[in-house]
């Protein structure tokens, strides 16, 4: 059977985010398994390093949320599922998941979907245009918070006659790996971001976003210096503002407020990310509203680094408090300040013992393998 089960993932831009990097690993995966991949997305950053001998990549703008070009996609979408003979579609974002549900149903075939997030929903227009992610044959959450959070709110439009389950994502743990970074790889780094090797670094990841956090880290870093003093450690914001340029000249005035130009960086990408986690001392993740999984709080932890994450949504399924990480008050600058400073002053052997104990949680529950493997099995369960 698996050697007829093909699939088509559908998904808005094909870039380095969660979701994204899950379409990506399940798409090579499904290769292994004698499956026919396909991916249709408008474009994305992530799309160089598809191997296209392996996964078939089918360019449509599927991106838009404007409703005439859904329709055309949807249209485009039916032809492509009869020419290929495509057995499952697996839609990962809101906009072309409402094209891929016209495409299956004229079809016939299998569709399933991935909730990602906890999408706004402020008006009932906007609650019903995010059930499109509950109108599948088989609705995927990716975290207990995710598939709570649709219980929640979303209950009258899940159909107790389909299958609603948990797949908890994953990353690949092969490559957040600290033992396969190369040290050539952590100077050149250390030299770009200006840091001197000696001395300790805070590192925190992620698009610049309010909801992220990064206002927080700034304050909490005040708040650790009037401890510790301004020579203690750096500390680097590192992600993109994606077009967030208000925001960003609203962080550089905080960090000239608070006298921190000579000890924070702000970074706007890095290709190596083990290499960034392998120099840090310490990961943070100080995410204000729930993060849907929390990739960065996992890659750290897979990285056998400390991390310190807001105590809500995702980051509480994937850290261990104070076992493979440290959870802080959500919102609360005081209370992460004060976990920096406990993390800072560990001794040796504890943050020895909290990396090995993060690298095996991470192995057991969050490797790619075993997300890669769940959505499989669910699939051909879904066409037997």
């Amino acid at each position: 059977m698996s050697s007829k089960l093909k699939v088509l993932q559908v998904i808005p831009k094909l870039g380095f985010g969660g979701a994204e990097t899950g379409c990506y690993d399940l798409a090579h995966y499904l290769h292994e398994q004698k499956c026919h991949s396909y991916i249709v997305t408008s474009g994305g950053k992530l799309l160089k390093y598809v191997n296209r001998k392996k996964v078939k990549i089918i360019r449509l703008p599927v991106h838009s949320k404007n409703p005439l070009l859904i329709f055309i996609n949807a249209l485009i979408l039916t032809f492509i599922i009869l020419f290929l003979n495509i057995s499952i579609v697996h839609a990962r974002s809101r906009a072309p998941a409402w094209s891929c549900l016209f495409a299956t149903k004229i079809t016939g075939r299998k569709f399933v979907t991935t909730f990602h997030g906890t999408y706004n929903f402020k008006s009932s227009i906007k609650k019903f245009y995010n059930s499109i992610m509950l109108r599948s044959d088989l609705v995927i959450a990716g975290s207990n918070f995710i598939f709570s959070h649709i219980n929640d709110n979303y209950s009258k439009f899940l159909d107790p006659k389909k299958k609603f389950l948990v797949i908890f994502r994953g990353i690949n743990t092969d490559y957040f790996d600290s033992s396969t970074t190369l040290e050539s790889d952590e100077d050149k780094l250390l030299k770009k971001w200006e840091i001197n090797r000696g001395k300790k670094l805070i590192l925190m990841p992620g698009r610049l976003t309010s909801w992220k956090g990064q206002e927080l880290f700034i304050e909490a870093i005040n708040l650790v210096n009037k401890e510790l003093g301004h020579e203690a450690f750096y500390a680097v914001i590192l992600g993109s503002d994606q077009g967030r340029k208000i925001y960003k000249k609203k962080l550089m005035r905080l960090v000239e407020q608070y006298r921190l130009s000579n000890q924070l960086r702000f970074v706007d990408e890095c290709k190596k990310m083990p290499a960034a986690y392998k120099i840090a001392n310490l990961v943070v993740s100080a995410s204000i509203e729930p993060e849907a999984f929390g990739r960065v709080s996992v890659e750290a932890q897979s990285m056998e680094k400390p991390v310190i994450a807001s105590n809500i949504g995702g980051s509480n399924e994937t850290i261990i408090d104070n076992k493979t990480g440290i959870l802080f008050e959500s919102g609360k600058a005081e209370s992460l300040s004060k976990k920096i400073i406990e993390v800072l002053q560990l001794d040796e052997s504890t943050l020895k013992s909290m990396g090995n104990e993060g690298r095996k949680n991470v192995i057991k529950k969050f490797n790619i393998e075993k997300m890669c493997f769940s959505t499989y099995s669910e699939y051909k369960k879904l066409i037997n």
